[in-house]
């Protein structure tokens, strides 16, 4: 995410690396190659003038304070400008009627099905919400399938009229039936077209006046750069939406859409999404965004994300195994387990500071741990719980069940114990050393 930008942005910064303070003349080319780094990454000439000079005012001057560098100093106060230029901080969906009505509007092809569906599984497991989805794309073909199958793997019913043309009869039907089922959410999923056109926007239109929705969203495919924001434009200047979301954040390298479209709009990204699968949905919070642009991870939203998924009882019982050294092979599918719940692995392992740039360049699959997992279910209830039983003809016999190589089982047994070791080190760490160290994370951006 956000590659060229990232690398461009930290070949600005070494070109203050080392100078005393921050001053005009030291500062000038920094600021020139941030401005070029930000046009390159479509976004619009204007906003990435107006980011220089701001960032410029603010970091003249500047005094250096101890233990940090003018160039630490200078991403500081990028980093602000650029928390500044996204929104500042998160907006919350507004559900405060009953039914709570969420309008999706944007073009085909932008991931507004899906992400009907993501929002509906993360208001339903999150927020507690009773979510039904309303299909409202009579147009494209296979649209109300599609959303059915979705709304199905996201444990959510689909509102469809299958034979009806009207959407608008179909939404205020969906409306009626969630009042009289006690449903008090519902999210629309509306038509999409491949560019902007009259009839689209009276329908949308005709859809918000009758709906009167508590939040509309304009969902925009994030690669789209520039195209991005003007389209965005285009339909705020119709619809008068609450809040933008930006799909497909994962495949865009540049950036443009993600800082530009606030600055152009005045509406606040509200969610982003990363990826295919439906857990693959992130509250926009500018500060993080701002952090993973100038690759420096983003270790809060991994940790949401792990805390969405682990179960606190049996986190206590590992960590009692891990010290007594008794944590087993069962214990690590269930690890497993939970990590694959938490999304795209090479999406969740560049959220981790200074990660990013290390795995860039390396394809991480989804399915890495199929190999590790085949190697366990080859294993004996035994075997699993007793991983010191593991001899030379047991091994044979697991490479044969697992598909794998005797080599294979004997690097993993590796790499197994060694995390086993470290796991229970860190766990055994004297938590003074342990405070220091969060404190030394803390010191730059505190």
């Amino acid at each position: 995410m956000f590659d060229n930008l990232s690398d461009r942005l930290e070949q600005a910064f070494k070109k203050i690396k080392g100078q005393g303070r921050i001053s005009e003349i030291n500062i000038s080319e920094t600021l020139k190659e941030i401005r070029r780094a930000l046009v390159d990454a479509d976004v619009n000439y204007k906003i990435a003038k107006s980011f220089t000079e701001n960032v410029k005012n603010k970091a003249i001057g500047q005094e250096v304070i101890k233990s940090v560098s003018p160039g630490q100093m200078m991403i500081k106060i990028v980093h602000d400008e650029l928390v500044d230029l996204m929104g500042g901080q998160a907006v919350d969906l507004n559900l405060k009627s009953k039914p709570a009505v969420i309008l999706l509007a944007g073009l085909q092809g932008s991931g507004k099905t899906t992400f009907a569906a993501k929002l509906a599984r993360y208001l339903k497991n999150n927020k507690k919400r009773n979510v039904i989805l309303v299909a409202c794309d009579v147009y494209r073909p296979a649209a109300i399938n599609q959303l059915k199958t979705l709304g199905e793997q996201a444990g959510v019913q689909v509102f469809a009229k299958e034979d009806e043309k009207n959407p608008v009869k179909i939404a205020l039907d969906a409306l009626k039936y969630a009042k009289e089922n006690d449903i008090n959410t519902i999210i629309v999923d509306t038509a999409g077209r491949l560019a902007i056109d009259e009839d689209m926007m009276k329908e949308i239109r005709m859809l918000y006046d009758v709906l009167k929705p508590d939040e509309t969203l304009f969902v925009v495919d994030a690669m789209t750069g520039q195209d991005a924001v003007n389209t965005a434009k285009a339909f705020n200047d119709v619809l008068d939406y609450d809040g933008v979301v930006l799909t497909k954040l994962d495949g865009d390298t540049r950036g443009g859409a993600a800082i530009s479209i606030k600055a152009t709009v005045n509406k606040p990204i509200k969610f982003s999404s990363i990826g295919e699968k439906l857990d693959d949905i992130d509250v926009f919070h500018p500060d993080r965004m701002a952090s993973r642009i100038l690759g420096m991870g983003d270790i809060v939203s991994f940790v949401e994300r792990a805390q969405q998924q682990v179960d606190e009882q049996k986190a206590r019982e590992v960590e009692k195994k891990i010290k007594k050294n008794k944590f087993d092979f069962n214990d690590f599918l269930d690890q497993v387990q939970q990590i694959k719940k938490m999304g795209n692995l090479k999406n969740l392992m560049s959220m981790i500071p200074g990660m990013n740039k290390a795995i860039r360049d390396i394809d991480i699959d989804d399915d890495a741990f199929k190999q590790i997992e085949a190697i366990i279910h080859s294993m004996t209830p035994y075997e699993r719980e007793h991983p010191e039983a593991l001899n030379g003809s047991r091994k044979i016999r697991i490479a044969k069940g697992s598909g794998t190589t005797v080599q294979d089982v004997n690097t993993f047994l590796k790499q197994f114990e060694e995390m086993r070791k470290m796991m229970k080190k860190v766990l055994n760490a004297d938590p003074k050393q342990l405070k220091r160290m969060e404190q030394l994370n803390k010191n730059l951006f505190s």
